[in-house]
């Protein structure tokens, strides 16, 4: 199961809530690969999961690789590149909400003004590595907008953007 089955169950069900109007999902090779285990039957979920994965199921996705050859979850196609006006065209056509996963592509997303808002979760837990969230000569100015703490001590915050594009 992909790290986020590991999140605890209220966790979980806020990050679904978070998504419900998400209409259309970009993603980074790598994450699209770990959110592929949400494409199969409900039934193969716990059922505290389910929600989730219905949620997921209905989205469309774009992946960005050019590794893919093709998708292998419904709803969803693969593109090459990261066109910048095909994704303000998306999102000034869109009737949903549109989230950016993965850190290289939510990177190139900020560094282009596409992105209106943040949402980070903080973990309590110290890692020695891996990719860093944002790069390292971007700089934006956030306003926060809302923060929860959970019992586990995962933090929520969200913020908006100082002058992004709508």
């Amino acid at each position: 199961m992909p790290s986020i089955g590991s999140i605890p169950i209220k966790v979980h069900a806020f990050i679904a809530e978070l998504l419900q109007p998400i209409g259309t999902y970009l993603y980074g090779r790598r994450l699209y690969e770990t959110m592929a285990y949400w494409d199969g039957p409900m039934e193969g979920y716990p059922p505290e999961h389910r929600h989730f994965a219905r949620i997921w199921q209905k989205a469309q996705k774009i992946v960005f690789s050019r590794t893919l050859t093709g998708a292998r979850t419904r709803n969803t196609h693969v593109e090459r590149d990261f066109d910048f006006e095909a994704i303000r065209k998306l999102k000034r056509e869109s009737e949903h909400d549109i989230s950016i996963g993965g850190t290289e592509l939510a990177g190139l997303a900020l560094e282009a003004d596409l992105v209106d808002e943040c949402h980070l979760f903080l973990n309590p837990v110290i890692v020695g590595g891996g990719k860093p969230a944002f790069r390292a000569a971007l700089r934006r100015d956030l306003e926060l907008l809302e923060t929860r703490r959970f019992g586990t001590g995962v933090i929520h915050v969200r913020y908006r953007i100082r002058g992004g594009t709508r």
